[in-house]
């Protein structure tokens, strides 16, 4: 059940997969509004923070700012892996992309602009490619 840590095999290993659909980010006081599945949560001070699918944001009248594409990385990090992070955001960063990353227990989550989720997932291919 140990994820992976060497960051050479997890990024030649990292598939990332892009997830149907558009995601906002979104905060909320109390709990989900009914309607709303987030696939992300963070209790903030400030309020709850929901990463939630467009249509129900919308349909619940949530406010949002950002619309991002969700990736998943395929490889199974373990939580005490250095480096994948830095080496994902750098690829993207180089490329101009802005990346929300969240760490499941399995897998690394990646939200970047819903409208460059195609091209953030082939560099993301490429630096896979590149570092086998």
């Amino acid at each position: 059940m140990t994820g992976e840590s060497d960051l050479q095999k997890l990024l030649s290993g990292m598939r990332p997969e892009l997830n149907p659909g558009r995601y906002v980010f979104t905060t909320v006081e109390g709990g989900v509004p009914s309607g709303v599945s987030p696939v992300v949560t963070v209790a903030e001070r400030e309020g709850l923070t929901l990463v939630a699918p467009l249509e129900e944001a919308d349909a619940a009248g949530l406010a949002y700012d950002y619309v991002a594409g969700w990736i998943t990385l395929r490889v199974h990090s373990a939580l005490e892996a250095v480096g994948l992070t830095a080496a994902i955001s750098r690829e993207l960063s180089d490329a101009g992309l802005s990346c929300n990353v969240v760490a499941g227990f399995h897998h690394d989550h990646l939200f970047v602009p819903y409208q460059h989720a195609d091209r953030a997932v082939a560099l993301l291919e490429s630096l896979a490619q590149r570092s086998a």
